[in-house]
């Protein structure tokens, strides 16, 4: 295990950042307020770590769901699925919002004379680490001429990423969720990074899922992390549809057949005849 940080508190570690005063404000730029991202010895320090590079070949890992925030980009690639939204709709961002299932991070939702009439659900993933990032955190720090305490135990102590669990945790309560949005119609986008969906396609039954389809209820919405000269910025990379089965399927679980759509597209197919076809004539 082995990793760095890349950014903290919305600052690239390679900036010319005044350290001492961004962790004494420990403010977060993609919420607007305090960071969120606390210790759970010191729930009054922020830890503050954004994205992180890990493994051999220095992957940039998003560890906190707010930085997915930036610049609203995520919610402004949702808004196509707003399919009833026209021009003079107000646009509004709700977030923790309950569903059947569980809850949402987000919903963006179109608004006419104050009320909703249509709604996306957006959730956002990190990536887990194993073991905390508050040393290398530290380190950083040290190595920037800030004063960081750091206990003697944890001086070489590293981080990991959780790939296992944060994929597979995601994709159940996707399961749990996707089924509420599927039944009324409506959109459940997942955005998450390019690292993650390269992990699920590896472990998890991916290939069935489609390149984005406005029909189906449930869209991943991938996103690389480049490397400009001025600082880290999101880049859409990536999008990717299914339904509730999908997402069973994802999983290996058995999926239930839909027996009613069945007799009806069985009955259907029974009835069409080249006598049947619509034209214009």
């Amino acid at each position: 295990m082995n990793g760095s940080v890349l950014e903290l508190f919305g600052y690239p570690a390679d900036s010319d950042a005044r350290w001492s005063e961004v962790t004494r404000r420990q403010h977060c730029p993609y919420l607007g307020r305090k960071c969120l991202k606390n210790r759970k010895s010191a729930p009054e320090i922020a830890i503050g770590t954004c994205t992180v590079s890990y493994g051999r070949d220095g992957k940039s890992i998003v560890t906190c769901p707010f930085r997915l925030l930036e610049r609203k980009q995520v919610l402004t690639d949702c808004l196509h699925l707003l399919t009833l939204h026209e021009p003079g709709h107000e646009l509004h961002v709700v977030p923790e919002f309950t569903v059947p299932g569980g809850s949402i991070d987000y919903c963006l939702v179109s608004v006419h004379e104050g009320k909703p009439v249509d709604f996306v659900g957006v959730e956002l993933q990190a990536l887990d680490t194993t073991g905390t990032v508050w040393p290398a955190r530290q380190r950083f720090l040290r190595d920037h001429g800030v004063r960081a305490r750091l206990d003697a135990t944890a001086e070489g102590k590293a981080f990991g990423v959780n790939w296992k669990m944060t994929a597979k945790t995601t994709l159940v309560q996707l399961h749990h969720k996707v089924g509420t949005f599927g039944g009324l119609g409506k959109h459940l986008v997942l955005v998450l990074q390019d690292h993650l969906v390269e992990y699920m396609r590896r472990q998890f039954q991916f290939d069935h899922l489609n390149e984005a389809r406005i029909a189906d209820p449930m869209h991943f919405h991938s996103y690389a992390m480049a490397v400009t000269p001025a600082a880290l910025r999101l880049q859409l990379a990536e999008r990717l549809s299914t339904n509730a089965d999908g997402i069973a399927r994802c999983l290996g679980l058995q999926v239930t057949p839909d027996v009613d759509l069945e007799k009806i597209l069985e009955q259907l197919a029974a009835k069409i005849t080249p006598d049947t076809l619509m034209t214009l004539g």
